[in-house]
């Protein structure tokens, strides 16, 4: 485990704040600890047996928490599968396979095969968003619906930001956090304990340094279930704007939102999800 961290004490920091957040969340939930080819994934189930079943994928340097302000909306109407991807700072194993290839995809079949799901609607983020791409793309007709908030693949990944974060690194914890501000745009009030968590995270974890490889369009159009992309217009770190002109040029039937005053991180968009999945329910 600790080959994706800095050291086994930061491991067990950021282990120990994951717990601390699992516990907020706020509908009764099963975990549950599923064998894969890449190792163990830890899945969080919550919701009625009998809905209809949601699949959720985080972002890079995220995990499962990243949903508890969705959840108590999304679990009403579904049977809600938060899924720690593997190599990520959550439960799962330490596994990383190369995004250059279909392991990622043989992952998730693993996951639905062990959980029991065939078809499934999709709620990710950023790599989840990639994740989620990848596997509507391989896999098609499994996906009902797919909503994604910020995801890679569409858009260029963008370095512009990385001088001055590389700067702000010389200035100890203080220029740790400015960094972590701007990359996520969590630079808000009301957003500083979310930014905390970000903090700590990337104080002690390794994130995958690889590019996300970027579908073509080719590919893009053969997503033929409806989709969701929401992507905040102050992005650093994905170009916002190719993103939202390629879907709307390759994937017709998607519904674009472009938030102008919001970054990588998107929050606040639980009801947008939920009318999206419910619609013709």
């Amino acid at each position: 485990m600790t080959a994706i961290y800095r050291s086994e004490r930061g491991a067990g920091k950021v282990r120990q704040r994951y717990a601390e957040l699992l516990t907020e969340w706020p509908v009764p939930a099963e975990h549950r600890r599923v064998p894969t080819r890449e190792g163990e994934t830890f899945v969080l189930v919550s919701g009625p047996e009998d809905a209809p079943p949601l699949v959720l994928l985080h972002g890079s340097g995220a995990n499962t928490s990243m949903w508890r302000g969705d959840i108590g909306s999304w679990a009403t109407h579904f049977r809600t599968y938060a899924v720690d991807i593997v190599g990520e700072p959550g439960a799962s194993a330490p596994s990383r396979p190369p995004l250059a290839s279909d392991r990622l995809a043989l992952w998730l079949d693993d996951v639905l095969e062990s959980l029991g799901l065939e078809d499934i609607s999709i709620v990710a983020a950023s790599l989840g968003g990639w994740v989620a791409l990848d596997y509507a793309i391989r896999r098609p007709g499994r996906i009902t619906r797919l909503a994604l908030l910020c995801p890679g693949g569409i858009g260029a990944q963008t370095m512009g930001w990385l001088p001055k974060a590389l700067f702000l690194r010389l200035f100890g914890h203080r220029g740790v956090r400015r960094t972590a501000a701007i990359v996520t745009g969590l630079d808000a009030p009301r957003y500083q304990a979310a930014l905390d968590d970000v903090v700590l995270t990337f104080t002690e974890f390794k994130p995958r340094t690889e590019r996300l490889p970027v579908f073509p369009d080719d590919a893009l159009r053969t997503l033929a279930m409806p989709t969701l992309v929401i992507v905040g217009a102050r992005d650093v770190m994905l170009d916002s704007a190719a993103t939202a002109e390629r879907v709307r040029r390759c994937v017709p039937q998607a519904t674009v939102h472009v938030l102008p005053d919001v970054g990588h991180a998107i929050l606040g968009q639980t009801d947008t999800v939920a009318n999206f999945l419910l619609d013709e329910q």
